[in-house]
């Protein structure tokens, strides 16, 4: 990987300036899609659906479910 300039230095300094750059990225971020986002807020279901199927994907075994002898769990 070759180093910047200091003038491609100084133009992405002035770049990152400019109030239009400023404005596309914005539109950009609005336009973003996130699947486990739904009406606004995160969607657990979704989210424990994505896990399950991409486990199930990289063929990743369950382990057994082990009870937490603790008694004073706090989250």
């Amino acid at each position: 990987m070759t180093r910047l300039t200091e003038e491609e230095k100084r133009e992405l300094k002035e770049f990152a300036q400019s109030s239009t750059f400023k404005v596309d990225l914005r539109r950009i971020s609005k336009s973003r899609y996130n699947p486990f986002v739904a009406e606004g807020k995160m969607d657990i279901d979704r989210f424990i659906i994505f896990l399950s199927e991409y486990n199930y994907f990289i063929n990743h075994t369950l382990k057994p479910f082990r009870k937490i002898k603790d008694k004073k769990n706090k989250l």
